[in-house]
């Protein structure tokens, strides 16, 4: 299979702009504990943190085109026609703006990620980078959740 055969293959993007998400979310639950156990071990909390963005990229980019090059034309249509058209007027559009949010928070944690244990602490902000670090997690779930019933209401029509 080549990158030709992916870029044109709905289910392989899909699942790739989902493998990329579940990595986030998995890298940032990660870094959510680095800070509850030992915010002292900064090198693997770093690492964590710049592969949860690494992977939060890699599902933008997929998703993003994914959503440009065939959910306009094919999928939109299809839930709209549908049993659940909401789920586009509501999931969907919800989707489409808060994703926005996701690599500039996760940017974010990953910059506070870099700052010395000293620093967290004295400038008060090892829970803000903790509250941060799990927002990014709920968010990027909720995300998760709008997919999953577009991705319902895609099928049930």
């Amino acid at each position: 299979m080549g990158i030709s055969d992916i870029l044109t293959n709905k289910p392989v993007l899909v699942g790739l702009h989902l493998v990329f998400a579940i990595l986030g979310i998995d890298f940032f639950l990660w870094l959510a504990g680095e800070i509850i156990a030992n915010p002292a071990r900064r090198t693997r909390m770093r690492l964590v943190a710049v592969l949860g963005v690494i992977s939060f990229i890699g599902s933008w980019v997929v998703g993003g085109y994914y959503y440009v090059k065939f959910y306009g034309s094919l999928v939109k249509p299809v839930i709209q026609a549908g049993a659940a058209p909401w789920a586009h007027a509501i999931a969907m559009e919800a989707k489409e703006h808060i994703f926005l949010f996701i690599i500039p928070l996760a940017l974010t944690a990953t910059f506070l990620s870099f700052l010395k244990k000293e620093q967290l602490e004295n400038y008060g902000l090892k829970n803000v980078f903790l509250i941060l670090t799990l927002l990014v997690v709920a968010i990027a779930l909720s995300l998760g959740l709008m997919g999953y019933i577009i991705s319902a209401a895609a099928r049930w029509a």
